[in-house]
Formats: C-alpha cells, structure tokens, sequence
C-alpha cells in the first residue's frame, strides 16, 4: 500500500523557539505555529478560525529558528507528521506533531524583505511576498540524475 507524508504551513509563530541540545549536540528547536483558515457562514458572514500546531526542528533548521525568529515571525515549514504516544498517570495520551524539515522566513508587511542567504542560512531566504518565476520558453527537461529512465520502447520497472 502507497503513504505519503508531507505538510506544508504557513504561519505566525505562537512563541518564541525553545531550543535544548541533544547528547551528540544536535539542536533541537520546539515552535508553535498559528495557521489561520477563513470561511463564510450560512448566513455570509466571515469567521476566522486559527489552528495551532507544534512543530520540532531539527539541527540548522532549528539554528536557523532561534537565530532569526521570535513569536510572531511569519514562517513556512514544510515537512511530515508524527504521532507521539505517551503515558501519564495510567492513562495513554498521544498528540499529533508536525516534524519540520525545512523552513521559509516570510516577511511582514514592514519587512526588509532583504535576502538572509548570506547570513548563512543555508539558502533560505527572508521574503516580503511572493515573486512569480520568470516563464521560459524552453520545454522543461528531465532532471540529470543517474536514474534509469525507462526506455521509448514502453519498458515499464515494475
């Protein structure tokens, strides 16, 4: 059976990173993320409705958390859900989490805007809005990997 596991976010953090180290010194960074969801009623009147969700950075993700946000930064992550179980007091608890693998600093409506790649981010960068890619008139190519692709023939691998 096929899975796939993938969430993308967009947000405002609810607090400032805590980040702690693990033995081997990786850091490890805890964010809570406000995802706001608008609707209209059955009357047609706007309600706002926030979903709060944990979020666990690992390693330069979770540097680059504490380095360059606080409550309220906007930010994307991109990344997998978890569940984690526990006990406590006898009784099984479990919360859904959302384990981040990369994030995006946003800007906000006053922002720079400025680029953070050079602060050593590693290639995320600080955005005031979003840009469109320039179009190109070239027929988009196959990635070069050393992939097999299969043949013109029909060969399928499975």
């Amino acid at each position: 059976m096929a899975s796939y596991n993938r969430v993308v976010l967009v947000g405002n953090m609810t607090r400032d990173p805590e980040i702690r180290h693990i033995p081997s010194g990786l850091a490890v960074a805890d964010i809570g993320l406000a995802v706001n969801d608008r609707r209209k009623t059955q009357t047609g009147e706007w309600i706002d409705e926030a979903t709060f969700v944990d979020i666990t950075l690992w390693g330069r993700q979770a540097e680059i958390a504490q380095e360059y946000t606080k409550k309220g930064s906007s930010i994307l992550v991109e990344g997998r859900l978890k569940l984690d179980t526990w006990e406590s007091e006898g009784q099984k608890r479990s919360k859904l989490k959302v384990v981040g693998e990369r994030i995006v600093l946003l800007g906000t409506g006053g922002g720079s805007g400025r680029s953070a790649e050079g602060g050593g981010t590693a290639g995320y960068s600080q955005q005031s809005s979003y840009s469109r890619p320039a179009q190109s008139n070239r027929a988009p190519q196959p990635p070069q990997d050393e992939y097999d692709y299969p043949s013109e023939s029909g060969d399928v691998p499975f």
